[in-house]
């Protein structure tokens, strides 16, 4: 009773009220068109449910009539698992399910329609039975019906109204599930998309761990290079390397929230290792004393390539400059056959880290060659810090 009542106030029940009875709705709406005619609708829903667009109407009336609640503020499906197919039919298959739905919905709507009519009638003539009005050939309740008796079962129908319509809607949702609930290759295609999504998130996510990490850390190794030393010249360097730095910086982050925004502009492109003396005059410019060899035609490289060797060298300097300072760092890139091998070495200095605190670098730069099927390698290397990336070339072009 307790659970009757609950369900008595949920709107989801009248939603799918309303959803058993559409069907109905439409064939009385024909029976003014075409009386003499009755079984025409019946014989449409044949040709209706092999159309690809029934599919549609009828996945977006379960999501909105039988299952409102799964639907958050913007008006989309908060679980993928219990969604409705929205898209036509793309397989005969499709097309037979749909057909099968609309069938089983006529029954369910039939029974609904049956029920929604009879039992409120069923309580008027009870309660014009207990006021002493007499019955007529229409009655159901018959003459000479007890008038205490009639009083006692008139609640019992609309009662029997709600149990009806909450089984009915609870059954036609369940079915609803199985018939237009996605096919397999419509949960293969979302299955994708959501994947590209995570993983469009995740470089967003590295894109900015990176470059903001990378600008940070510059500004706060030269403001405080600047401050100990004392001297207008070497703050003024210092000032005009976090300058450019951050603007950099804020390109980065412009062109990462176009695309957040999906405000359908171009992107402004990413920086490639064409521009890695950008990233070595930063690190020069922040006290750091950088041995650099680039080897090959480093601007022909694959852009996949040289997009993330660039971003690999940037964490690897920023890392450099975050936990040792301005200590001597090697620098090897260089195309050797088929393959892109970069490699960022620096002594470990006796003082503890100019900046404390745990990251997602190094992580970062192994998802990142990964990503490109090469690999890379981090920690210590004959005294010193090394990282050693390794990126394939074959596969990329």
């Amino acid at each position: 009773m307790h659970r009757l009542f609950r369900a008595a106030l949920r709107p989801v029940t009248y939603s799918r009220w309303v959803h058993l009875c559409v069907p109905v709705l439409m064939l009385a709406v024909w029976m003014f068109i075409g009386p003499e005619a009755p079984w025409v609708p019946l014989v449409l829903v044949i040709p209706l449910g092999l159309l690809p667009w029934m599919r549609v109407a009828e996945g977006l009336q379960a999501q909105f009539l039988l299952t409102p609640s799964e639907r958050n503020a913007r008006g989309t499906r908060e679980s993928e698992e219990n969604s409705f197919s929205t898209v036509g039919s793309q397989t005969w298959s499709d097309r037979w399910r749909t057909l099968l739905w609309l069938e089983i919905r006529l029954v369910f709507s039939l029974a609904a329609m049956l029920a929604t009519v009879w039992l409120p009638m069923l309580t008027v003539q009870l309660v014009t039975a207990g006021l002493g009005s007499r019955a007529t050939s229409e009655n159901v309740i018959p003459a000479g019906f007890p008038v205490w008796a009639a009083w006692l079962l008139a609640p019992l129908p609309p009662v029997l109204l709600i149990i009806v319509v909450v089984l009915l809607g609870d059954v036609i949702t369940a079915i609803a599930r199985r018939l237009l609930g996605p096919s397999a290759a419509e949960r293969l295609t979302a299955l994708e998309v959501r994947t590209e999504q995570l993983l469009e998130r995740t470089r967003i996510a590295r894109e900015l761990h990176d470059s903001i990490g990378h600008a940070l850390t510059v500004a706060v190794v030269q403001a405080g290079a600047a401050r100990a030393a004392g001297d207008p010249e070497f703050t003024d360097r210092a000032l005009s390397a976090i300058e450019e730095t951050g603007r950099a910086a804020l390109e980065d982050l412009d062109r990462v929230l176009r695309v957040l925004r999906e405000s359908g502009q171009r992107p402004s492109p990413r920086p490639t290792l064409a521009e890695a003396d950008r990233l070595l005059e930063s690190a020069r410019a922040s006290g750091a004393t950088v041995d650099a060899q680039l080897i090959g035609p480093l601007d022909q490289l694959p852009d996949a390539v040289s997009q993330e060797g660039y971003r690999i060298l940037q964490e690897a300097l920023t890392n450099v400059l975050r936990h040792c300072g301005p200590v001597p760092v090697r620098v090897r890139i260089g195309m050797v056959a088929d393959r892109l091998d970069l490699e960022v070495t620096n002594p470990l200095p006796d003082r503890p880290s100019v900046m404390t605190g745990g990251g997602t670098g190094l992580r970062g730069m192994r998802e990142r060659a990964a990503l490109l099927g090469g690999e890379t390698e981090t920690g210590l290397h004959k005294g010193g810090w090394r990282v050693r990336t390794r990126l394939p070339l074959e596969r990329i072009r």
